[in-house]
């Protein structure tokens, strides 16, 4: 899900880049702005390679720190990526071709690039931060998501830019948003357990808070322990274990309802403003 929306943004917005190029007559520049692109994937994937390495090389120990502070930094950079969306997303069209316009009639080439490259790594930053904790733990799947999720968004941004398919780019934001920030408070609640976890093999003892809150004592031989078939996808869609301490539990909900309420009154209060300027 996020390889999908991460990729659809990012194609959204080169899509606009390209557009405005085409219909001002500078069609010839677009070379330019996937220069940047392609510059862009190449590098998030040696980010992505290096992360990979990284984590290899160091002692299990810190990998459990590492799996930590990814899920974490995870969270941060995806929820406030959500809430920019929210509140920032009713004039992007707007303000990518005013920045478009600026640069090309200052003749300036590199900024064409550097501009479309900021777009792309940004998304492809935020796409390896998130995918860095469920890459580590199941590699196959994890890619195979991504990959099949990058796909979507482009045959997705095809059918709206190049075939005309009108879709409600607002209400899919605002519903995958949502479906984020569920994906991201389970994530908040791994990276918090990673923690919790190094805490105790340092020798640290957090009490009740690392005691279990809940144990449902299902075998990992089950399709639903959350490493079966079935418990693995709700795991990585929504934070699901078969068992969870009370500082895990305590961070997951609070997280949701902070982040839900936050999200949803900011496309509410986008959805006035539009109604206010009809």
């Amino acid at each position: 899900m996020i390889s999908f929306r991460e990729a659809l943004e990012a194609a959204l917005i080169t899509a606009i880049v390209l557009g405005y190029l085409s219909r001002t007559g500078r069609k010839l520049l677009s070379r330019y702005v996937w220069q940047g692109v392609l510059l862009a994937v190449s590098s998030s994937l040696v980010v992505g390679a290096i992360i990979w390495l990284s984590y290899g090389a160091i002692p299990r120990t810190a990998q459990v720190l590492f799996e930590g502070m990814a899920a974490l930094l995870a969270v941060a950079v995806l929820t406030s990526m959500i809430l920019w969306m929210a509140t920032k997303a009713v004039k992007i069209k707007e303000e990518v071709e005013q920045r478009v316009e600026a640069i090309v009639s200052r003749g300036a080439i590199f900024g064409l690039v550097s501009f479309s490259f900021i777009i792309v790594f940004r998304e492809g930053l935020e796409t390896v931060l998130f995918l860095t904790p469920p890459l580590i733990a199941d590699a196959i799947p994890t890619i195979a998501g991504a990959v099949i999720g990058m796909a979507l968004a482009l045959a997705l941004s095809y059918a709206v830019f190049v075939v005309g398919r009108r879709i409600s780019i607002r209400k899919f934001f605002y519903f995958t948003s949502i479906l984020l920030i569920l994906l991201a408070g389970g994530l908040a609640g791994y990276g918090l357990h990673e923690l919790i976890e190094f805490y105790g093999q340092a020798g640290g003892n957090l009490g009740w808070l690392g005691s279990y809150a809940y144990d449902l004592a299902i075998p990992e031989s089950n399709p639903f322990h959350h490493k079966g078939i079935i418990g693995s996808t709700f795991a990585v869609m929504f934070g699901y274990t078969i068992k969870a301490e009370w500082a895990r539990v305590v961070v997951h909900i609070a997280y949701l309802a902070i982040a839900l309420p936050l999200v949803v009154l900011a496309y509410r209060k986008k959805s006035s403003k539009e109604l206010e300027g009809k």
